[in-house]
């Protein structure tokens, strides 16, 4: 996976993303990121990047061209065109499955907007998709796009040690996770679960599976609709949600 941002700010991006896990991933060549100063491209020779906008309103506009050129130099370097996703509050909402999908690709491009935008044309020359990670708004696209992209690596092979980690996540089934625990057996006076100690591997799987069920239906049942369960886990939560009404 090859990740190249275009941005006002390429420090924020490789500072966010040069440690822990993004950063041992890209220190082992797993995955490459290119951080892009558009600033570097504008024709202006005071190196503006923003214009009011045609019809007035508040803010400035990031423009076009300085947009554009740096695209341009970056998509030379690739052999096929990549898909570039606008980070917006306007795009479709950012999930689990989206991350699993873009995983696949050899190269991502993110566009990190400001101000009060970016020129729709440009958007139009060279945005494949436009992505938000929620209903609400930010000064800029960096942190969404750092959000995706450490939410994207962990799909890629070689980035976790251990691919079972990003296969049991939240949302990895279309639930929430189960609980987890560790040392010590007892904290605060809180025992761990003991079907947890008990070495049948069967019986921890059943458990967690039960206790992501009732997880998601206690704090996400929106997803249970598309989530994958069984007829007998449909009413598994049914007599869970009918107990938790008496409590």
């Amino acid at each position: 996976m090859n990740y190249h941002v275009l941005t006002l700010f390429p420090d924020m991006i490789l500072q966010g993303m040069n440690s822990s896990i993004m950063g041992r991933a890209i220190a082992d060549d797993v995955i490459t990121l290119e951080a892009v100063n558009i600033r570097d491209y504008t024709n202006n020779k005071h190196g503006r990047t923003d214009d009011y906008p045609y019809g007035g309103g508040a803010g400035m506009v990031m423009q076009a061209q300085p947009i554009y050129d740096a695209y341009v130099a970056m998509r030379e370097k690739m052999e096929k065109p990549p898909r570039v996703i606008y980070v917006t509050p306007q795009g479709a909402v950012f999930n689990q499955q989206m991350a699993k999908e873009l995983a696949l690709e050899e190269d991502l491009v993110f566009l990190c907007g400001h101000y009060e935008g970016v020129d729709e044309r440009v958007l139009d020359e060279i945005c494949t998709d436009f992505v938000s990670i929620g209903d609400y708004v930010l000064t800029g696209g960096e942190l969404p796009a750092m959000v995706m992209m450490d939410a994207i690596a962990r799909m890629i092979p070689g980035v976790l040690h251990n691919m079972e980690s990003a296969e049991d996540d939240s949302f990895g089934d279309g639930l929430l996770e189960h609980p987890q625990y560790s040392r010590p057996e007892v904290w605060h006076d809180r025992a761990v679960p003991s079907i947890l100690l008990s070495g049948d591997h069967a019986k921890v799987d059943d458990w967690r599976r039960k206790q992501s069920l009732m997880r998601t239906a206690l704090r996400r049942p929106d997803l249970l609709d598309k989530a994958n369960i069984s007829p007998k886990e449909r009413n598994f939560i049914a007599n869970f949600l009918e107990n938790q009404k008496e409590l």
